[in-house]
């Protein structure tokens, strides 16, 4: 997991460039979705972190975003509550 606010910029295009980050994730709320999800683009840069891939941000606890992970978000809802 990287943290957006402790990356610089040219660094960060490059893990993107080469696709070392797949996925992006808020810190406050523990949810993790693609690059392009529009909701995630919203974010603010202090709450974003990255990951390398899925099983990461799982590990680490973060959810499956509603948006652009609505198959597995609804199976986390199921199993969860």
């Amino acid at each position: 997991m990287v943290a957006h606010q402790n990356i610089n910029n040219s660094h960060l295009f490059n893990l993107l460039k080469n696709r070392s980050l797949t996925f992006a994730g808020n810190k406050k709320l523990k949810i993790y979705g693609t690059l392009r999800c529009k909701s995630g683009k919203r974010m603010k840069k202090e709450n974003r972190v990255f990951f390398t891939n899925e099983e990461e941000a799982i590990s680490a606890g973060y959810r499956p975003c509603a948006h652009c992970f609505n198959n597995s978000y609804l199976n986390w809802k199921r199993i969860t509550f």
